[in-house]
């Protein structure tokens, strides 16, 4: 095929001429259409990739949100767990521990997290940072939790094969049999002092009874010490039944028991009588938990009914006068 030949006009010869085009023209006029071209392609270049989504990317992309619904997922199971857990820690606490009678673990250490900032560095720094940072520190702080309580367990789980033999050593019956109480002239609180007229508080419980009655040992133990005084508590016998607990049982005629032999529950230790600072025949009786008075009526539970039992408490609360 003959190549095809560019005519133009010529005003002054008033005739048509060759159209010569030299090399560099012809090389800048197909320059011009080649970046012409390229730039069109970049234009389209940036529409597609901005409004339409490549295969490759479609994919990823469906991962993503895979992954994101994912670490949703898991944060609302680490949050169910934490309930879970935090219900585990109440009841560790306020019954399992009271039980054994053993101190609560504080909260904070329970649910003391890691204060290392580098140990989250590498998750920091993406669009879902926070739900992975969440996660990450949710999981560590359970896993803490868990390990406590785990410690816990094992801590009751020990309590627990030496339960019967504290349940033998903690008071847990009226220190005179039911049938010879007379009646209860005092109970434990603020009482009037029956010599000096003013008010004190009254570590203990008064048993009135006839001179003589024989007194028994609460609760296992052993016989801490023996006190014998015209003042004061007078003759007094005290029981360490360890776990914490002593008793202590005063104004006695005299002691059944010498200092450092070991009684059983039920064991007769002394007799009541009028002995010290006193205004009549009875029996002074204290419960200690490391050396502090509580109340000895929340020990009577082994041989009281619970009619008796309601009737000491409605007692408790009268403002009567203590004998000693």
């Amino acid at each position: 095929m003959a190549k095809q030949k560019h005519y133009i006009f010529n005003q002054l010869t008033q005739s048509f001429e060759v159209l010569e085009t030299s090399r560099s023209r012809r090389f800048f006029r197909a320059l011009l259409i080649f970046l012409a071209v390229l730039g069109i392609a970049f234009v389209f270049a940036i529409l597609l990739f901005t409004f339409f989504r490549s295969p490759k990317e479609m994919m990823q992309a469906r991962e993503l949100e895979y992954m994101k619904l994912q670490y949703e997922i898991l944060n609302d199971r680490l949050d169910n767990m934490e309930i879970l857990m935090t219900d585990m820690e109440q009841r560790d606490n306020n019954l399992y521990r009271m039980m054994f009678e053993a101190d609560p673990i504080p909260n904070a250490i329970r649910t003391s997290g890691f204060a290392d900032a580098d140990r989250y560095a590498k998750l920091m720094g993406y669009r879902n940072s926070d739900q992975v940072l969440s996660a990450a520190r949710k999981l560590d702080v359970l896993a803490n939790r868990l390990y406590h309580q785990s410690v816990s367990y094992d801590s009751l789980f020990a309590l627990a094969r030496n339960k019967s033999d504290m349940l033998a050593h903690i008071p847990a019956i009226c220190p005179l049999k039911v049938t010879e109480l007379k009646y209860i002239s005092s109970d434990f609180g603020h009482r009037p002092d029956p010599i000096y007229k003013v008010a004190k508080f009254h570590t203990g419980m008064d048993f009135s009874a006839p001179m003589g009655t024989e007194v028994y040992a609460t609760g296992d133990g052993m016989v801490a010490d023996i006190e014998r005084s015209l003042w004061g508590y007078g003759n007094m016998v005290t029981i360490d039944h360890g776990f914490g607990y002593s008793t202590r049982y005063a104004h006695l005629q005299n002691a059944a028991v010498r200092k450092g032999q070991k009684v059983k529950r039920g064991q007769l230790i002394g007799f009541v009588g009028d002995t010290g600072k006193t205004t009549g025949v009875h029996l002074h009786y204290e419960v200690r938990k490391n050396d502090v008075p509580i109340n000895p009526i929340n020990f009577f539970y082994n041989d009281l009914t619970p009619d008796q039992y309601d009737a000491m408490l409605q007692r408790s609360t009268l403002p009567v006068q203590t004998m000693d």
